[in-house]
């Protein structure tokens, strides 16, 4: 009796997979198109009735708060604290939705901030907006697609994936971060 409900339950698990790749696929285009598209349109003329540069510093707060919900998911997987994973997992997506609301928002806005610096510190600073920049765009699907692995309790591919989305993850994490703290003295 017992192992009939385990298959049971199994099997009604595997029928309930759920094909995420449209939905991956649509939004990956629609968030990287966002963002190309706002790096070459002129800024919107509206005011929104608040100083629009106080958004760089929420970005780079909603970035810290993902960051630290990503190390904790790291954490609570490692272990073995699926729950708690997931509730850290939903944060760090919720933070990052966030942070694209308040990015696009400033940069519709406010005209682009140019790096101020000289040196080393400049070519510091443009390593670490291009790498984020790039792997911001790749991060997209690659979220999204160990997301619906996990939600499809497709758990070796989710494992598989994951391995290569959370250290990307958390680099273009913290480097949102230190691309504020560098450009902050330019706004």
């Amino acid at each position: 009796m017992i192992l009939k409900r385990f298959y049971l339950r199994r099997s009604t698990v595997e029928r309930k997979v759920r094909n995420y790749t449209p939905a991956i696929i649509i939004l990956t285009i629609v968030i990287n198109g966002l963002v190309i598209l706002l790096s070459g349109m002129p800024r919107l003329e509206i005011d929104p009735g608040f100083d629009v540069k106080v958004l760089p510093l929420i970005n780079a707060i909603l970035n810290s708060f993902t960051f630290l919900f990503l190390v904790g998911a790291l954490w609570a997987i490692k272990k073995k604290n699926i729950t708690l994973h997931t509730k850290f997992i939903y944060a760090a997506f919720t933070t990052t939705a966030l942070f694209l609301v308040t990015y696009v928002g400033h940069h519709a806005l406010s005209e682009a901030t140019t790096y101020g610096g000289e040196g080393i510190l400049k070519s510091i600073y443009y390593f670490i907006l291009i790498t984020h920049i790039v792997l911001a765009a790749a991060i997209v699907p690659l979220a999204l697609t160990t997301l619906a692995r996990g939600l499809n309790r497709q758990d070796e591919k989710h494992r598989k994936i994951a391995r290569w989305t959370m250290p990307l993850w958390l680099y273009v994490a913290i480097t949102g971060v230190l691309v504020y703290v560098l450009i902050s003295p330019y706004y």
